[in-house]
């Protein structure tokens, strides 16, 4: 008995969830090709829905699979010092990013829309030093950002050099999306990942739920099979199950190095937007892809 009562009387001890790097590279990846489906599911959803409605609709949609894993696994509340980091994390990838990335895209191809993705890892890992501490190396920071701007030229290039109001939204989405991207990848190596973002989800139910009722009762719907599969697949593929393996990559292998992975997320928006919206892209796709390949090489590869 005494020994047991010294036992329990030691503080508890907080353990960081260990995940294998290369899994949890694999998982990152998964991450960033259900995200590169966003911007053209979001425009197929935007044939039937407006941009509020859909926004709230798939943030509920989201929160309710959330909800239901959170509940069928008896998952507890989250502590009380990991709740401001979820209401970044909500602020920012579940609220942030899917309406201000919706508003641009009502004007805004699904190609001028990829410079946001491509100035993303960036922004990650630049909110990532600032927020955790961490110091990736000079030649890391040089890759990273001779992607980005390789892929903000291609994106540029591929809608016409111009510039639209739809850019304000854009850079905005582009800011709350890094931020939450910092906060998750840190709850990341102490929570799983799926409850971070099931969390963020849930908490913001009393929000989305009446901001859904409000939006489609003023905003037409048009249900057709393109709507339909849109909304679903932003509601489960993209805020859901792709920031589950996304957010269980960052906690494996680093924000950064994470990060760098989605310098490849614009190129694969484009191919999407080929066989999906019937865009077109330029000879220059190639050229960019490879400059891109060689850059997440050597960022993977960097040391911090």
């Amino acid at each position: 008995m005494k020994t047991q009562s010294s036992a329990t009387a030691r503080p508890a001890i907080a353990v960081t969830i260990p995940h294998p790097t290369g899994l949890g590279t694999l998982q990152a990846a998964l991450g960033v090709v259900a995200f590169s489906l966003t911007f053209p599911a979001t425009a197929w959803g935007l044939e039937g829905f407006g941009p509020w409605s859909l926004v709230a609709a798939r943030c509920v949609l989201a929160g309710l699979i959330a909800g239901g894993c959170l509940l069928a696994l008896r998952v507890p509340l989250p502590a009380r010092r990991h709740r401001t980091g979820l209401a970044v994390v909500a602020a920012g990838v579940v609220v942030g990013f899917p309406l201000l990335s919706t508003l641009a895209l009502r004007t805004s191809t699904t190609a001028h829309a990829a410079v946001v993705v491509g100035l993303l890892p960036l922004t990650t890992a630049l909110l990532s030093a600032l927020r955790v501490g961490t110091r990736p190396s000079r030649t890391f920071w040089a890759a990273a950002l001779v992607g980005a701007c390789a892929v903000m030229a291609f994106t540029v290039q591929q809608s016409g050099g111009a510039l639209t109001t739809a850019d304000l939204y854009l850079f905005a989405a582009l800011l709350v999306c890094a931020a939450g991207y910092t906060e998750g990848g840190r709850l990341a190596r102490v929570m799983p990942g799926w409850q971070v973002i099931g969390w963020a989800l849930v908490f913001c139910l009393p929000l989305t739920v009446p901001g859904a009722a409000l939006a489609l009762a003023h905003e037409p719907v048009r249900l057709t099979a393109h709507s339909v599969t849109g909304l679903l697949w932003v509601a489960a593929g993209s805020q859901f199950l792709g920031l589950v393996v996304w957010y269980r990559g960052m906690a494996a292998i680093g924000i950064p190095k994470a990060s760098q992975l989605q310098l490849a997320q614009p190129l694969l928006t484009l191919v999407w937007s080929v066989l999906l919206l019937g865009e077109h892209l330029t000879v220059a796709a190639p050229l960019t892809a490879a400059a891109v390949l060689v850059c997440i090489a050597v960022t993977q590869r960097a040391r911090g």
